[in-house]
Parts: structure tokens; C-alpha cells; sequence
């Protein structure tokens, strides 16, 4: 086991930040925490991290209890928090350098780390740029390198994707899943759920401080009684079309948008057959027709009566 975590409880007053978490993270996975912000999420890592006292509970990581003079186990450990971490005096290979310099003292071992690290996040040609010179994707990729230059045994990644463009969080993506095949296992925290349907082997759902499901996504998804959404293009909408599907058998709701009818299902088999034989017995055209199984995002929702995010 990686990470253990055991009954952790972190409070502000009466503000109950953590309420009695329970974590258990394997070598190899990429373990996602997903919740809306103000979940619990950084609170559980930073108190992971011994960044943050906490008022009850046990926390080991590599089977040692983690205390903030753990030095041999903060050395395999890697960390990228949502805030940028680096220093604008100092170019993109020199913040490499010094940030690999915190653990790797020997200074031909680190040179060689650096310049894979800016290989992997493919920053070669903005290795002599000062980071204001930097887009936010870059800048992005800047603080990933800073943080697994070293080669840590365990990543932990905060929210590394706020506020970059499309092309920068795939580049960051596929780099977590590189790092994960190379032997690192990563802690990964989001408020987007397809990034974490996306990456992670093993996810935990959570809010106001607590676990609410651990799983797979399949397992999530299982969890819950909500089914596929299907989307039908009807050739000639008819409004009266709605009554009818609403009654078929697990068909929790059904709208018309323009052109498009929209089939909202619970849990059963057969529901897009029952669907489209319906629409042939009535004689009711229709062209494209998509199924799409639950979401994470559907998952939180019956959970939780909350959205992933407003």
C-alpha cells in the first residue's frame, strides 16, 4: 500500500473540513479524487503531505506514518499543486535544476534528470525562457516538470489543469499516464470529470469532507440506478411523440429539443430497443441515433443531489 489514510478528521472552527475520510491507494494506480471545489480535496493532500495539521486520524505512505520531518519519505515524493510554484528570476532549465537540486545533490545525475524532464514535457525550446514569457499551458508544464524531475515513486497532482487550453490539458493527460507507466503511482484531483474518466484506474467520490463511493468507473457507475441517455434525430418532431415514450418502461424522462428527442433512462436492459421498436410501430421517422452510457458526472448526481460543477 502506498497510502493509507484512517479516520481523518480536519476541522476550522466548526467547520468540518474532513469528516472521518478513509483512503487506501495501491503502487501502480492512478487514484482520482474528484469532487465540486470546496469538497475537501486539497485539505485531504495537504494533510496527506503533512502540509496541515490535523485534529484526528493516521495517515502512512510507503507503510511509514508521515510526520512533517519524514525526509525519507518526502524524497519520493512528488508534488504539483494547482497554484504555479516557480520563480520568475529564474529560467525554464534552472528552475528545473534547482527544484531537482532539493533532492539529487549530485550535479552530472542531475543534469541528466533535468533534460529528461524537459523532454518529457516537451519544453526544449524554452529551456533559456523566464517564466513570464511563458503561456499558461507552458507555465503548466513548467511546474509538472519541477515537481517529477527528481523521480519520485509517488506523484500527487492538485488540480493541474485549471484555467489551460484543450491542447495543454491533453499534453498533461497523456503525460500523467506516461509517468504512471514508467512505475509512478498518481494521485490526481479534479472537478472535471472526464479527466478522471480519462486517466484513473480508481476513484473516490468526495464531498463535504467525506468518501462517499470508492470504485472503478464501471464500479461508480454500477452503484447507481440511472441508465443510458439516448438522443434520437426525428424527421417530422411531434410534440404528442413525448406522451407515449414517457410511459414505456424505464424511461425517467423524455424531451424534444428543435429536431432532437432526448430519452433519459433508469437502469434495465433493453431500453434503446424498446425505444426504437416503439417509434416504428407508430410509424414515427427517425435518423441518427446516439446512446450514451452513464457518466461520473451522473454517478455524483443521484449520489450526491448535487451537480459536479454549477
Amino acid at each position: 500500500m502506498v497510502i493509507k489514510v484512517e479516520n481523518l478528521v480536519k476541522r476550522y472552527g466548526d467547520l468540518i473540513a474532513l469528516d472521518h475520510l478513509n483512503m487506501e491507494i495501491k503502487e501502480g494506480e492512478i487514484f482520482g479524487l474528484l469532487g465540486p471545489n470546496g469538497s475537501g480535496k486539497s485539505t485531504a493532500i495537504n494533510c496527506i503531505l503533512s502540509l496541515l495539521k490535523f485534529d484526528k486520524g493516521t495517515i502512512t505512505i510507503f507503510g511509514k506514518e508521515m510526520k512533517p520531518e519524514a525526509y525519507d519519505i518526502k524524497r519520493n515524493i512528488g508534488i504539483i499543486l494547482q497554484n504555479v510554484a516557480v520563480f520568475d528570476e529564474l529560467t525554464v532549465y534552472e528552475n528545473i535544476d534547482y527544484f531537482c537540486g532539493l533532492y539529487i545533490s549530485d550535479k552530472k545525475e542531475r543534469q541528466i534528470l533535468v533534460e529528461e524532464a524537459i523532454a518529457f514535457v516537451g519544453l526544449h525550446d524554452f529551456r533559456k525562457f523566464y517564466p513570464k514569457k511563458l503561456s499558461g499551458g507552458l507555465l503548466r508544464r513548467l511546474n509538472i516538470a519541477c515537481g517529477i524531475a527528481h523521480k519520485p515513486k509517488l506523484i500527487i497532482l492538485d488540480e493541474p489543469t485549471v484555467a489551460v487550453d484543450p491542447q495543454s490539458r491533453n499534453n498533461i493527460l497523456e503525460g500523467i499516464q506516461k509517468l504512471n507507466k514508467q512505475g509512478a503511482t498518481i494521485v490526481y484531483t479534479s472537478h472535471y470529470m472526464e479527466e478522471v474518466e480519462q486517466i484513473c484506474t480508481n476513484i473516490m467520490i468526495i464531498d463535504n469532507g467525506k468518501a462517499i463511493a470508492t470504485g472503478t468507473k464501471e464500479e461508480l457507475v454500477g452503484m447507481i440506478n440511472t441508465g443510458e441517455k439516448i438522443t434520437v434525430e426525428l424527421l417530422q418532431p411531434n410534440v404528442e411523440v413525448l406522451k407515449e415514450i414517457r410511459k414505456l418502461p424505464n424511461i425517467s424522462s423524455a424531451e424534444l429539443n428543435d429536431h432532437l428527442l432526448v430519452v433519459k433512462s433508469s437502469k434495465g436492459k433493453n431500453n434503446l430497443l424498446f425505444l426504437m421498436d416503439h417509434l416504428k410501430n407508430n410509424n414515427i421517422s427517425f435518423g441518427k441515433v446516439y446512446s450514451e452510457p452513464p457518466t461520473l458526472n451522473d454517478v455524483f448526481l443521484e449520489i450526491t443531489g448535487k451537480k459536479l460543477r454549477d
